[in-house]
């Protein structure tokens, strides 16, 4: 009768944290839309959106780049923090991350491959080189990170990742510095930036990253039962080829369809579902996926609309790439989380 008193209890305080965390993501919707190069008041913002604009600037503002941008940033922040706990459960790896793992890298070389050297020009023509680039550097680096006497390790399979990540990166320099159009445009995208796209780009990736949500949020039981081993996971009738094939294509879909449009943001995927974990135990749910995915997705947009609003404000009027700032924060977590794992497992 305890155990179930206990278990009833939990699930209130779970809510009440995604309502918490939902708070203040809408809270940061409403101060992304108000501060840039022109401050709006949040009333004038409201107005706005109701029709009611004060003036033909503010509804031109409002309309065309603030909300645009603060929607992207929620649909790809959401996508970034849900590969990331993803990676982390299905690679049983605590430094699993799409950027880390060269998953974004893939992704960034197979798109600016296709501008550069195909001369595609629309989001609808290099998306799907996207998703094939962060598929075969999945695979890749889950190769790679297998090889050695001592068989598969989070910590080979992280520095697997960081040397692919290192060699994308440079052959996807080395395209973009052969095309003048292909180098402009990966100047600006490479940083990772929520900056410069509007709402019907964002129309065309959405169901990419609705589809990978979809099949990532169902993993969560089969997740919880491979959090115990693959032995007790498939004692329990568990298929753990197929779930690992669908976190597969979801972490495909959501990374690739995330990188496509603002470029290989890294470290949002690590920081958010430690984050997400930690909140989880004083919330009294612990590792169950079917609260931290969904936490997940609510705080990485959280710490990715921080990220491009301090941007916006610390250097005005220039802005400071949202991915810039994220990696100020999320590299010395990583170097921490390495050191925590004590590079002795190699």
């Amino acid at each position: 009768m305890g155990t179930l008193a206990v278990r009833a209890a939990k699930g209130p305080r779970a809510v009440l944290l995604l309502a918490l965390t939902g708070a203040v993501l809408l809270a940061l919707c409403g101060v992304s839309m108000t501060f840039g190069a022109l401050s709006v008041p949040l009333d004038q913002v409201w107005h706005t959106l109701l029709g009611d604009a004060p003036s033909s600037r503010v509804d031109n503002v409002i309309w065309s780049v603030r909300l645009p941008r603060t929607v992207l940033g929620l649909v790809t922040g959401a996508a970034l923090g849900l590969s990331g706990a993803l990676m982390q459960a299905l690679t049983r790896n605590p430094l699993a991350d799409p950027g880390i793992l060269g998953v974004s890298a893939g992704a960034a070389f197979a798109v600016v491959l296709a501008v550069g050297v195909l001369g595609l020009g629309s989001l609808h023509g290099y998306i799907w080189f996207a998703f094939a680039g962060a598929l075969a550097a999945t695979v890749l680096v889950h190769l790679l990170g297998g090889l050695g006497r001592s068989g598969y390790t989070p910590v080979k399979l992280a520095l697997a990742g960081v040397a692919v990540t290192s060699v994308l990166f440079s052959l996807t320099s080395a395209v973009a510095l052969t095309d003048p159009d292909a180098l402009n445009r990966y100047r600006f995208w490479s940083a990772g930036s929520l900056a410069g796209q509007d709402g019907e780009v964002l129309l065309r990736v959405l169901p990419f990253l609705a589809v990978g949500a979809v099949l990532a949020l169902s993993c969560a039981r089969g997740l919880n039962s491979l959090a115990l081993g693959d032995d007790v996971a498939k004692s329990l009738g568990l298929g753990t080829g197929p779930l690992r094939a669908q976190g597969v294509v979801a972490v495909t879909l959501l990374t690739g369809g995330a990188v496509a449009v603002i470029g290989p943001v890294v470290f949002v995927g690590l920081v958010v579902p430690h984050i997400a974990r930690v909140l989880a135990r004083y919330a009294g749910v612990g590792p169950d996926h079917r609260w931290l995915l969904p936490l997940s997705a609510l705080l990485a947009p959280c710490l990715l609309l921080a990220a491009d609003i301090a941007g916006r404000l610390v250097a005005r009027p220039v802005e400071i790439q949202a991915g810039v700032l994220v990696a100020f924060v999320g590299g010395p977590f990583f170097i921490a989380m390495v050191r925590r794992r004590r590079l002795a497992e190699l």
